[in-house]
């Protein structure tokens, strides 16, 4: 039997995760079925046992149900234990085994950012938003030994939280937190947009000091061309700006080798998601 693997989420029509795990087993040759699965928004459990039972072998999880992946796990890596929330199940044969929950999306955050040749060693970075997306991430940005990391979030009590939780592990990183509206008077190495607001065109208050020649601005949201945010911050002389596109392939690569034991070349599939973006937007502009 071919072996089967799905994203599960809800909304989850948008998903561009067949694509890429799709292109990946044609580049090394594996035969699988990956589909979308809907489930509804209190059926999560249900739904990825009916999946089990039918020989499902692994899952990339999205909104909503990344707090829950990381719950119905019987094991967990130390990824998904520190971000408290999982992206991607692994399915053992049996459906008596354990699950195994994972989280591939910081390592995906900092793969494609060595993809483009940027190191956080030593460097000042302000993270925008303490939600799930900054949760997901901020171990594995710790990691890379930034001298400074500012989390910036319109509740600021949210920032702090993160703060307090991760600061026994930032090691001699300043990690510390603040109101979108008191962000410090002064210029970032790297800005990361890690709010939704890129999704319905909106920009967060952000002062222009944060922007100087040497910054790079990194939003995780992505479409056929720059965002809202992006466009800001090249305005305001930004080194380069990137979007999530890239994040998104690393962590699904990061997905498939857990699944496959093989990793990917993301570089062609990469080509491949921004063109299909790009005819998706044509299209839908001629309707």
């Amino acid at each position: 039997m071919t072996p089967s693997y799905a994203v599960i989420g809800n909304p989850i029509e948008h998903s561009r995760s067949p694509l890429i795990h799709r292109a990946f087993a044609r580049q090394l040759g594996i035969e699988l079925i990956y589909d979308r699965l809907w489930a509804p928004i209190d059926g999560f459990a249900e739904a990825v046992a009916a999946f089990r039972e039918h020989g499902g072998r692994g899952m990339n999880v999205t909104v909503p149900f990344k707090l829950e992946a990381y719950d119905l796990a019987e094991q967990r890596s130390e990824r998904a234990d520190r971000a408290l929330a999982a992206n991607t199940l692994v399915f053992p044969d049996s459906t008596s085994d354990p699950v195994l929950a994972d989280n591939t999306d910081g390592v995906g955050l900092i793969n494609d950012l060595a993809f483009h040749g940027v190191t956080l060693t030593g460097s000042r970075v302000l993270i925008l938003g303490a939600g799930g997306a900054t949760r997901g991430v901020l171990a594995p940005l710790l990691d890379q030994g930034p001298q400074e990391i500012l989390i910036a979030n319109r509740n600021p009590d949210r920032a702090y939280g993160l703060v307090e939780e991760f600061n026994d592990t930032a090691g001699a990183c300043r990690l510390h937190g603040c109101p979108l509206e008191g962000i410090e008077d002064t210029r970032f190495d790297v800005v990361i947009n890690a709010t939704p607001a890129s999704l319905s065109a909106q920009l967060p208050p952000l002062p222009d000091t944060l922007i100087g020649d040497r910054t790079l601005a990194y939003d995780m949201a992505y479409g056929p061309g720059p965002t809202v945010f992006m466009s800001w911050a090249e305005a305001r002389g930004a080194v380069r700006t990137l979007d999530g596109m890239g994040m998104l392939v690393e962590q699904a690569a990061e997905s498939f080798l857990l699944w496959h034991g093989q990793r990917p070349d993301t570089a062609p599939v990469r080509n491949l998601l921004r063109d299909d973006i790009r005819r998706t937007t044509e299209a839908a502009d001629t309707d």
